[in-house]
């Protein structure tokens, strides 16, 4: 368990705590929104994101996985961090599944204490979003914060993520649901290029019968770790089969050789000739798809937030205010 009392904070990230004035920022999200009223805050979320790759090396992927829900919902408001018999968290998206809460627990704790009432949650989780994929190799992005912390967290709300058992078509219109093209559905979804998945997942592509489009030796492994009864449930399987610690673009190679782990992966590169054509070239070309992805994760940090909100007090993020 991490030490998440004052005194082990300060000492962890050794920092000098100082209360600093709480200032409001006016119109939209931008880029050095804490520079004034807290500046440390994103060097707060990337020390917590460091000491943290210890406990757990797939916790990255866990981050960036509950920013997407998060924002996917209903705007990057934190909702996904409240907690509550019918929260978002209970959607059976999102049950006993997500995972890197401590990371920002660890960081809005220390926060509160050096500039208390001042950072959102959900600016937390965008920061340690993006500096989880710093830590896992990836590119490097500024990223545009401001946003409220909602009061609202519903299981329902949920159900417009997108499934692992989604084919293109239906991937499409989630994405175009939220103003994203085909091209920014194949980029974002690269984020599984980290990240595992559970048993029940991707089962539906082994029984009762093996998709045709999954690679024969990986349907083989997947069925002995993944019995069509018995299945251990906490097991998971890597969703990169040949570098999953690593944020590159190996994810779109495993999808040429039929490597892809989930339904809603291997559709892009066998079910549509526009989004096969987009993965050949981010196989070829990890720059531009790091481009592309710096762009498309920006956009979905843009998606409409509350604009009646609060900067949520509780150290865990996991309650409103009273």
């Amino acid at each position: 368990m991490l030490d998440l009392s004052p005194h082990a904070l300060m000492s962890l990230l050794q920092v000098t705590p100082v209360l600093l004035l709480l200032v409001g920022a006016a119109g939209g999200l931008q880029v050095g929104y804490y520079d004034t009223s807290c500046p440390l805050a994103e060097a707060i979320v990337k020390i917590a994101v460091a000491r943290y790759r210890f406990t757990d090396p797939f916790f990255a992927a866990g981050i960036l996985r509950m920013h997407f829900h998060d924002c996917w919902v209903r705007g990057c408001d934190a909702s996904v961090l409240l907690v509550g018999p019918e929260s978002e968290q209970t959607a059976p998206a999102n049950n006993n599944s997500l995972r890197g809460f401590p990371v920002i627990q660890l960081a809005k704790t220390a926060l509160e204490i050096i500039c208390p009432r001042t950072v959102s949650c959900a600016d937390i989780l965008a920061f340690a979003a993006r500096d989880s994929v710093v830590i896992s190799g990836g590119p490097y992005w500024d990223v545009p914060a401001g946003r409220f912390d909602g009061r609202v967290s519903n299981a329902a709300d949920a159900n417009i993520l997108p499934a692992p058992f989604f084919d293109v078509t239906q991937l499409s219109e989630n994405f175009a649901s939220k103003g994203f093209t085909q091209t920014e559905m194949v980029t974002l979804s690269g984020a599984h290029t980290i990240g595992q998945a559970h048993c029940a997942a991707f089962s539906n592509r082994l029984y009762p019968t093996v998709d045709s489009t999954l690679n024969a030796s990986l349907a083989t492994k997947l069925k002995t770790e993944c019995p069509q009864s018995g299945a251990d449930p906490n097991f998971r399987q890597d969703l990169d089969i040949v570098t999953p610690l690593l944020f590159d673009n190996q994810y779109y190679n495993n999808l040429e050789v039929h490597n892809g782990l989930l339904t809603s992966d291997e559709t892009l590169y066998t079910d549509n000739s526009t989004t096969q054509a987009t993965v050949e070239i981010f196989a070829d070309n990890t720059l531009e798809w790091q481009a592309a992805f710096i762009a498309a994760i920006i956009k979905m940090g843009n998606l409409p937030n509350v604009t009646v909100g609060e900067i949520r007090e509780d150290p865990l993020c996991q309650v409103v205010n009273a």
